[in-house]
């Protein structure tokens, strides 16, 4: 397992400031993520300071990546499905692909999930049947049948936990998913081809209405979409959220979470979600990051 002085859950503007900052000061610093999962990858932006014209987010975020990698910092663009506090008070990182790595302290970039619905009737199904966080609620589907809908490494790692609980668990990609076969070979997952246009039920789930009409008779749908969603996955650390929705990470002026070494930065840590708040954020939370592996250092 590779350890790191910090790494950074994010490969946004967020983390990319941060990665630039933390490796510039002699860190070894691992950057996890994908760019293109990144809000800013499909934006064009007009309200940022020092651009006379539109900028391509996609650009900005390339050269962002070329910056870190210049000055040190490793990229491995798969996302984060696991953090856990190790009893040293380091952490364990794990990848949607089994890697793990380890490091002395942890920048939280990860950005907000942005819902999309995938039924019209959804709001009307949830905590009825339907549930957006398979790692809060895999427990209430013991010998059942289960369906995850979505895309990327959230929905995945949710169909893969769910055959530690469910009967059966089927998958309804909405795009292709890169490595889906090699995933779940062994495992009692069966995929869906067919495009889901409704939810069976009145007063809760009992299925899922595909294109072609056939319905699949389940017990639960669970909605993974994209990278597995910030709250989820930052959930089994501990760190406090607003006081007041529960939607965002608490941090004080060094982008200090609430657990030591655990630093967050950008649209995890609440509005404006803007790319100039994101960049700023992003440098304070490395520079914090540095300082903070410096003075374990001297400690030890």
């Amino acid at each position: 397992m590779k350890e790191y002085d910090i790494i950074i859950i994010g490969a946004g503007p967020a983390g990319l400031q941060a990665g630039i900052h933390a490796a510039r000061r002699k860190h070894s610093v691992l950057i996890l993520g994908k760019p293109e999962g990144s809000a800013l990858y499909q934006a064009h932006i007009e309200n940022y300071f020092g651009f006379k014209e539109k900028i391509d987010g996609k650009e900005l975020l390339l050269a962002g990546i070329f910056q870190c990698e210049k000055f040190g910092a490793e990229i491995f663009k798969e996302d984060a499905v696991k953090l856990e506090i190790l009893e040293d008070k380091n952490f364990l990182v794990e990848t949607e692909k089994g890697k793990k790595f380890k490091g002395k302290a942890l920048i939280l970039a990860i950005g907000v999930k942005r819902k999309k619905k995938i039924f019209k009737r959804e709001d009307q199904f949830v905590g009825k049947g339907l549930s957006y966080c398979v790692d809060c609620d895999a427990w209430f589907y013991r010998g059942k049948r289960v369906a995850v809908i979505g895309d990327g490494s959230a929905a995945l790692h949710g169909a893969k936990t769910l055959t530690q609980f469910a009967e059966k668990v089927y998958l309804i990609p909405l795009k292709e998913i890169e490595g889906m076969e090699e995933e779940f070979f062994g495992l009692p997952v069966e995929v869906i081809k067919q495009k889901p246009v409704d939810i069976l039920g009145e007063e809760e789930v009992k299925g899922v209405i595909l294109e072609d009409e056939k319905i699949l008779e389940v017990d639960g749908i669970f909605i993974e979409i994209g990278a597995k969603g910030a709250l989820e996955l930052i959930a089994p650390l501990g760190v406090e959220l607003d006081p007041e929705t529960f939607s965002y990470v608490k941090v004080d002026k060094k982008m200090q979470t609430s657990v030591e070494g655990i630093f967050a930065c950008g649209d995890l840590t609440g509005p404006p979600l803007q790319l100039a708040k994101a960049v700023g954020e992003g440098c304070i939370a490395g520079l914090s990051a540095s300082d903070y592996i410096k003075s374990k250092k001297t400690q030890s």
